[in-house]
């Protein structure tokens, strides 16, 4: 089965922080039969906060490492915006409580591809009307 990871699920991964991933969301990750994906929304949220100091890795030693990181160390296909997931994107209201715009592109994304989305974020939840396959990573 095919899974897209958010953001928050890949900076668990490159912290090493496994405790702040459920059993459920480690067992689909660690299923060699499913195709883990990222989306490049979520690859740019990664470099930026790399480029800022708010990761703490060391498997990254510059930006252009987390591209290695992901296709290469862990075998996660990164998932290019397309002009699809941006009528999709265009379709989403923001719902009351959520208007970050990288999570919608990433909500939209997901939908359109029809891929259950992996996230810590409680608030994608309110994304279900709209046809989101959503897996909470509770912490």
């Amino acid at each position: 089965m095919r899974y897209l990871i958010d953001t928050n699920i890949l900076l668990f991964y490159a912290s090493d922080d496994f405790d702040s991933l459920t059993s459920d969301v480690l067992q689909i990750l660690d299923d060699y039969e499913n195709r883990i994906y990222v989306s490049s929304e979520s690859v740019k949220e990664a470099i930026h906060l790399f480029q800022n100091n708010r990761i703490k890795t060391k498997k990254w030693k510059s930006a252009r490492d987390i591209f290695s990181f992901i296709e290469n160390d862990w075998g996660i296909t990164i998932d290019y915006i397309q002009k699809e997931h941006l009528y999709t994107f265009a379709g989403l209201e923001t719902v009351f409580g959520h208007n970050d715009p990288a999570d919608r592109l990433i909500i939209a994304q997901a939908i359109t591809e029809k891929m259950p989305l992996i996230s810590s974020d409680h608030k994608f939840e309110l994304y279900r009307e709209y046809h989101l396959d959503f897996i909470y990573n509770k912490r």
